[in-house]
């Protein structure tokens, strides 16, 4: 693929001259629509275009024509053409459009083996700056043939900068038929994109395009032949081209006539006998030209002809004249590929095989590009020898970083034709799962692990391929799978030690995930006293990492604290050490031992910078983990509006990047946030999408998604069902279980344990705070919730008081609402109505700022029994739409966005993810019934008022 003018076949350049400045006709109704489209880009909002039709109907010459009439229009125009030898190409051609106006160097130095969050965001980021600038008009001709990370591109932009000013025109084959591109079209359909079907030209046309291609009006016998190529633009060029170089035209009073009846039987038959015209040099350079794709090199078709290039001269001059290749470029190209595909497919099938094989050798030994050689190799029906096999092993394996599921395609293609025992086949098949396990096909990736392990492997080969089954199954949450594999993997002979502790790591990890803490730690043997005398930083700060996690959730929460920091500490001064296996980043880790710690506060700053390095290093997988960690941590602090935004980001981002499965603490989390909001019906929703998507991950995140689920039980009124549903997680519970979920829900638990009438789960959590403050009693937080506990489960006002105090210096405004107001409802069971007040009052006004309208509604109800006048709650965003439902960190948007700035440079100033903008973004066009910035900086200039919230 390369930037190109997206003319294809437009007039133009050597061999052109009888057609040059051809009107495009008989598509007034496509120009219109193109017209409408751009219009409405002027007017600030984006839009997509598809133009889909068969071979030589005229895509290519309509994007030429769109190009004109945008760049007229003030548009920078983006334009790209995909060749079939794209198909297997790493990278994105779009991006390299753009290199000129975005960081590419710096950040792809920087990249993983895993490119998808750093080309989306790349390529956001150059648009955006460009469509401040002016609108643009991004032109993909031939998509059908695009690289998958184009593709990728083209499926995910257009929704995320549909508020820019961008116009996608993407020119498609009807019948294309891979499923990455059909992938493409569904998307951009549910979009709402615009569908410009090209079909056959009425006859009419046809004529006037014989006129305008020979200066004369044709005569009846010549417009019946046109008949004959189906309304087809191209073929009548073709055709009318074919009469003209055989001078069996004549022209009489500006009418042209045919002097025979006859014509060839098929565009095929027509280009063959076109051919047949031309010397021999001009033939044969056709023919392999065909074969090496649209564009070639010259001195590489003299190469498979066994000739010197100056040889070669007269055939490329002839050619040239006869119209059938253009020579202005760096590369001979056909000037349409109907030609290119007519003369290959006039070449006898034995003929192109042995063709593509010899050009795929002659290009690896010219060390081209893998994906070109891929392509031949492919044709040519198979890899044959070593050599082959290693090339197409190197283009998956570029492929991977930007197309996971492309390379595993590829990978499964080539190691169809290999034996069934061979080495190189089980390589490919294991790398193939791999590739398939960072994309939602995660199904079809166990589905060929399975397959394959059929196979009767070697140990080695075994264990590799289990090893990386474990490692999908231990990202989709699935612990105990993963488990299995590990455990047949160690029992496998003769394992190199490498691979021995790579599995025994990924065993550990998997034990901590379970909540084994003691199986985690007979795991070790070793491990972590090996790992610290390493020279690689990356196994020391990974045996950090797990005897922090082994001492958190062994309740050792200062050890665990301090060995978190220290990891983190590292992963920032050391190169490469992010990339852990299996994957984890201590920072991230950091964050979940800060929140059940005294040290809440800090959460927010590791995060932000935590994520932020992870974007800059490409590190997708952990976008959604980022986003849902910092959701729980806001919603432990009591900003439910920003805490949901994260959340709804960490399923965002999940989804544009394909990850395997979204995290269900972020479903969990939103279901918890709308019920405190009140809306049942929402929170009802997001349980149901846990249950439909997260599968087997539950066993993980059980206790977040069991606690959603009894949360929405208790609010409905079902105290039993409450109780039953964290009954099985939590009745055996020590300190492991308990800190699966921050600790301002723990006396919620046993709130529902109470009403439910479990008094063994109620002792069970305190059983476990107990175990918790005897291994260290060094945080406030664990005292806090011990006292709030001990207040519930004995009806202890002093114990209720003591929480209240402890809380209001915790930064955690949901809890302290609690503990005031079920001390509220203590005291006002005694007959204290005045000493009631003020907590329930306290209570509301918390509730009110954390935008908990439900608590707050019923806390306001509790106040009015006592003759206190209420008003409505400060903090209400979820009402009727309009500026008043903004929160507060929407609000601090919109001057950055009346100033200018893209969602990128309002990220970086209000140093948060620009997931979180894109978010926020969203939610405002929706409550102010908007689409585009240009509609929202209009609508805050007659505001006047845009700085509210931005201070």
């Amino acid at each position: 693929m390369r930037s190109t003018d997206p003319a294809g076949d437009r007039p133009g350049g050597r061999g052109h001259q009888a057609v040059t400045g051809l009107r495009l006709r008989g598509r007034d109704r496509e120009m219109a629509a193109a017209r409408q489209a751009l219009e409405t880009v002027r007017g600030g909002r984006g839009a997509c275009v598809v133009v889909e039709g068969p071979p030589g109907v005229g895509k290519s010459r309509l994007l030429a024509e769109l190009d004109d009439m945008a760049r007229r229009s003030g548009f920078d125009v983006v334009s790209v053409r995909a060749d079939e030898l794209d198909q297997y190409a790493a990278g994105a051609a779009l991006q390299s459009a753009l290199q000129s106006s975005s960081d590419g160097s710096e950040r792809a130095a920087a990249a993983t083996d895993d490119q998808r969050l750093w080309l989306l965001d790349g390529i956001t980021d150059a648009l955006e700056e460009r469509a401040q600038r002016a609108p643009v008009a991004v032109l993909v001709d031939d998509a059908q043939w695009a690289d998958p990370a184009t593709l990728l591109v083209l499926r995910t932009l257009p929704r995320r900068l549909a508020a820019s000013r961008i116009l996608w025109v993407l020119a498609v084959r009807s019948e294309a038929d891979r499923p990455t591109v059909a992938r493409v079209r569904e998307d951009l359909e549910r979009l709402g994109a615009r569908w410009l079907t090209l079909g056959p030209l009425p006859q009419q046309e046809l004529q006037h395009i014989a006129a305008d291609v020979l200066g004369a009006k044709p005569s009846p016998a010549l417009a019946r032949l046109l008949r004959d190529v189906a309304g087809n633009p191209f073929l009548a060029i073709e055709l009318v081209r074919a009469f003209a170089d055989t001078d069996a035209v004549r022209v009489e009073a500006g009418v042209t006539s045919p002097l025979h009846d006859g014509i060839p039987v098929g565009f095929r038959r027509t280009v063959a006998a076109r051919l047949d015209r031309l010397p021999e040099d001009a033939v044969r350079l056709l023919q392999i030209g065909a074969v090496l794709g649209r564009q070639f090199d010259l001195g590489t078709a003299a190469r498979m002809l066994g000739r010197q290039v100056g040889s070669l001269l007269s055939g490329v001059e002839a050619a040239l004249n006869a119209g059938l290749l253009l020579g202005d470029g760096p590369r001979l190209a056909f000037r349409h590929d109907l030609i290119r595909q007519a003369v290959h497919e006039n070449l006898a099938p034995a003929v192109r095989t042995a063709l593509h094989r010899e050009a795929a050798d002659i290009l690896r030994g010219l060390g081209a590009r893998s994906a070109e050689v891929a392509w031949h190799v492919v044709l040519s029906g198979g890899p044959v020898g070593d050599d082959a096999v290693s090339t197409l092993t190197t283009a998956v394996h570029e492929l991977s970083s930007s197309a996971p599921d492309a390379a595993a395609d590829l990978a499964q293609q080539i190691a169809g034709p290999l034996p069934l025992h061979d080495r190189r086949r089980t390589a490919l098949l294991t790398d193939a799962a791999e590739y398939l396990g960072r994309t939602r096909r995660v199904h079809q990736a166990l589905d060929l692990v399975d397959a394959t392990l059929s196979d009767r492997l070697e140990p080695l080969q075994e264990a590799r391929l289990r090893l990386v089954a474990a490692e999908i199954h231990q990202a989709a949450g699935d612990d105990a799978a993963a488990m299995t594999h590990l455990q047949r993997a160690l029992a496998l002979p003769g394992l190199p030690p490498d691979l021995q502790v790579r599995l025994l790591k990924t065993k550990a990890t998997g034990h901590v995930y379970l909540g084994d803490i003691t199986a985690a730690e007979q795991t070790d043997t070793g491990l972590v006293e090996a790992s610290y005398r390493s020279k690689d930083p990356a196994v020391v700060v990974s045996a950090m990492v797990f005897q922090s996690q082994t001492s958190f959730y062994r309740g050792r929460l200062t050890r665990a604290l301090d060995l978190a920091e220290e990891a983190t500490a590292r992963s920032i001064t050391e190169s490469g050490v992010l990339h852990l296996r299996p994957p984890r980043i201590p920072a991230l880790w950091l964050a979940t031992v800060l929140t059940a710690t005294d040290r809440l506060a800090d959460t927010e700053r590791v995060l932000r910078e935590g994520q932020r390095e992870a974007e800059a290093l490409g590190l997708g997988w952990s976008l959604p983990h980022w986003h849902a960690s910092r959701a729980w941590a806001l919603f432990e602090q009591g900003a439910l509006d920003d805490a949901a935004v994260e959340a709804e980001s960490s399923l965002m981002v999940a989804d544009e990047l394909e990850i395997s499965r979204p995290n269900p603490q972020a479903r969990s989390l939103l279901a918890l946030v709308e019920i405190r909001r009140g809306d049942f019906a929402k929170a009802a929703d997001h349980l149901r999408a846990v249950e439909a998507g997260a599968g087997t991950s539950r066993q993980r995140y059980g206790l977040a998604v069991s606690l959603a689920c009894a949360c929405l039980a208790d609010a409905e009124g079902q105290d039993t069902a409450a109780a039953a549903a964290l009954h099985g997680s939590l009745t055996d519970a020590g300190p492991a279980r308990l800190l699966a979920v921050p600790p301002s829900h723990w006396p919620g638990i046993v709130r529902m344990a109470l009403r439910g009438e479990d008094q063994p789960l109620a002792l069970a959590v305190s059983g476990a705070l107990r175990t918790l403050a005897a291994q260290d009693d060094s945080q406030q937080i664990i005292g806090t919730v011990r006292a709030h506990v001990d207040g519930l489960l004995h009806g202890d006002r002093g114990a209720l008081a003591s929480a209240v105090t402890g809380y209001r210096t915790t930064g955690r405004r949901l809890a302290l609402v609690a503990a005031c107001e079920d001390l509220g409802d203590l005291v006002a069971a005694s007959g204290d109505a005045a000493s009631t007040i003020p907590y329930y009052e306290e209570a509301g006004e918390l509730a009110s700022a954390s935008g908990a309208l439900r608590d707050h509604e019923r806390i306001m109800r509790r106040l009015r029994q006592f003759g206190v006048r209420t008003g409505a709650p400060r903090h209400h965003t979820t009402g009727a739409p309009g500026w008043e439902s903004l929160t507060e960190s929407e609000r601090k948007l919109i001057p950055l966005v009346v100033e200018g700035l893209t969602n990128r440079a309002v990220a970086d100033r209000l140093y948060v993810s620009v997931h979180t903008v894109n978010t926020h973004m969203k939610h405002i066009f929706a409550k102010l019934g908007i689409n585009t910035r240009v509609e929202l900086t209009r609508l805050a200039i007659e505001r006047g008022g845009i700085a509210d919230g931005a201070d």
